[in-house]
């Protein structure tokens, strides 16, 4: 009876798991298929590229100021405070294009979040109204988590995603 009682806790979570409803999505493509992502990606061009034109206006200030240290440094008769002063200002140039470089990535990247996480929390509502109402118990994401193997009880819920956000 002991070992009875053994065998059968012991297979307990294996009869659960065979009962378990497990579906799987992919938000990659239904995200690609989403009409704000169009609008997202427009407004983040259109920040990258006033950041682009404004990182050329601050190149050809550091090529010009550069030229002009050439032109200092190969005179001779200059006086060596005035070829540092040179160096020194192409050295706080070239420091002020990294620091613009650096926010300029962290602000598109935070308008990024900003602009997809509304698309993303639609898109995982979506998912678990689906899930909800199809009774699954668990919805792995293909996207993020690689899946290697789905057997045949596996439900691709990605196509009444898509139904639901009229995709």
């Amino acid at each position: 009876m002991k070992r009875f009682l053994m065998i059968a806790l012991a297979l307990m979570p294996l009869m659960l798991m065979a009962q378990a409803r497990i579906g799987i999505v992919n938000s990659q493509e239904i995200f690609g298929l989403m009409p704000e992502k169009q609008a997202a990606e427009e407004q983040l061009k259109t920040l990258s590229d006033r950041y682009h034109a404004e990182y050329e206006l601050l190149k050809s200030e550091f090529d010009k100021k550069y030229a002009d240290y050439q032109t200092v440094a190969a005179d001779a008769s200059m006086p060596e405070t005035i070829k540092e002063r040179r160096v020194q200002e192409l050295q706080e140039s070239d420091k002020k294009m990294r620091e613009f470089e650096r926010r300029a990535a962290d602000d598109i990247a935070a308008r990024r979040e900003a602009l997809t996480k509304p698309i993303t929390d639609k898109i995982q509502a979506a998912i678990r109204q689906v899930g909800e109402q199809g009774a699954l118990d668990l919805v792995l994401d293909t996207a993020v988590t690689p899946v290697a193997y789905t057997g045949p009880a596996t439900i691709d819920i990605t196509p009444m995603v898509k139904a639901l956000l009229g995709l």
